[in-house]
C-alpha cells in the first residue's frame, strides 16, 4: 500500500478509508500506477497550496495518467482531448499554452491538481468514482478552507464538492470558479471563454501575491 503524503497524513481518510480502497484499487490495470496516485498531494503541501483545480478521475488510457489532474507525461502525443481544450482556452485567455502536456510546473507554484477519484480501471472512465475517494476530496477541501485560496471546479462532479469549501477563518473570501468540464462533450457549454487562468491571476495580484506562470518554459 502506497504511503500517504507526509503533509496530509493526519487526514482521517488515511486511517478510516484508505486501507480498504487500496485493496480494491490494486493491480496492473488500475491507473495511474500505485507510486503516482498521490502525486498531486505530494507536490503541494497544504501551506504551499494557492490554487486548487478539481477534476473528475484520471485518464483511463494507459500511459496517460501520472497522478496530477489533467496532466500527462511530456512525451504523450496526441494530448488527451480535455487537455487539448484546456490549452485552447489558455490560448484565448493568455495567448499561449505549455509546450507539452506536463503540468508539474503548475504544481511547483502551488496549484493542486486534484481529481475527485485518484484511480480508474484502464479503459473504464468513472469506474472508481464511487470507490470512496470522495472522502479524501472532502477532507482536502475542508483543510484548504482555512485561508483564502482560489478553487477552480470543472464539471458537475467537481462542483458537487463546493459545499466543503467553507469561509476562511480570517482575511478575504476564497475565489471559487465554476464551469463545465473541458471534455469535448461539455467544453462548448461554457468552459470556452470562461477565462479561469487570468481570473485566478487577477485575484492573486489583487492580494499582492505573485501570479501563476501558466504557460511555462517554451
Amino acid at each position: 500500500m502506497t504511503q500517504p503524503p507526509a503533509a496530509w497524513a493526519d487526514l482521517p481518510f488515511f486511517t478510516d478509508s484508505y486501507p480498504a480502497i487500496a485493496a480494491l484499487a490494486d493491480g496492473p490495470d488500475i491507473l495511474p500506477p500505485a507510486p503516482q496516485r498521490f502525486a498531486a498531494l505530494d507536490a503541494c503541501a497544504p501551506d504551499d497550496t494557492r490554487v486548487v483545480i478539481l477534476g473528475q478521475d484520471p485518464y483511463p488510457t494507459p500511459g496517460h495518467a501520472h497522478g496530477l489532474a489533467f496532466s500527462v507525461e511530456p512525451d504523450v502525443r496526441p494530448l488527451p482531448r480535455s487537455l487539448s481544450n484546456i490549452y485552447k482556452e489558455m490560448d484565448s485567455d493568455l495567448g499561449g499554452h505549455p509546450a507539452t502536456g506536463d503540468l508539474r510546473h503548475w504544481a511547483r507554484q502551488g496549484v493542486l491538481l486534484l481529481n475527485t477519484a485518484l484511480t480508474v480501471p484502464a479503459g473504464n472512465a468513472g469506474g472508481h468514482a464511487k470507490l470512496g475517494w470522495s472522502d479524501l476530496t472532502r477532507q482536502v477541501l475542508t483543510r484548504l478552507s482555512d485561508a483564502p485560496r482560489a478553487f477552480v471546479l470543472w464539471g458537475k462532479p467537481a462542483q458537487s464538492f463546493d459545499r466543503y469549501i467553507t469561509p476562511p477563518t480570517s482575511g478575504p473570501d476564497h475565489l471559487i470558479l465554476r464551469s463545465p468540464h473541458p471534455s469535448p462533450l461539455s467544453a462548448r457549454r461554457g468552459f470556452f471563454d470562461s477565462r479561469p487562468f487570468s481570473s485566478v491571476n487577477n485575484w492573486l495580484s489583487e492580494r499582492g501575491l505573485p501570479p501563476i506562470d501558466w504557460i511555462g518554459p517554451q
